[in-house]
């Protein structure tokens, strides 16, 4: 059985970024891009460091500060990359056990402070 941090870390291939980046033409996207998975690289690497059975608050903490910094990146988010954040959100959400149902009136956590 894989580990809390393995878990969390295996699902960095799935990030959608690599996929985002083939169709951007401007620099200014590819910077946001990078800007946008460092949010998600940080996410998870706060919820390694607290571990599995880290209070839900911490954890919400965690998401909300990802979810603020991609917000500063809304022009870059369209239908695509909105689905695709959402999924991911709701992916590490239950890797760390939590359930993704149970926020933003069932949409999951990105949905309690997204702006895109």
């Amino acid at each position: 059985m894989s580990s809390y941090s393995e878990i969390l870390n295996a699902i960095k291939r799935q990030y959608p970024f690599d996929r985002w980046r083939k169709y951007y033409t401007d620099a200014s996207e590819h910077e946001s891009c990078a800007e946008v998975q460092q949010a998600f690289d940080e996410l998870i690497a706060r919820l390694i460091e607290l571990g599995p059975e880290a209070p839900e608050a911490q954890k919400k903490q965690a998401f909300q500060t990802a979810i603020e910094a991609t917000n500063e990146h809304e022009d870059l988010i369209m239908t695509i990359e909105r689905e695709d954040l959402c999924e991911l959100t709701n992916t590490i959400t239950e890797a760390c056990g939590l359930n993704p149902d149970d926020y933003g009136s069932g949409e999951g956590l990105a949905s309690e402070w997204r702006e895109w």
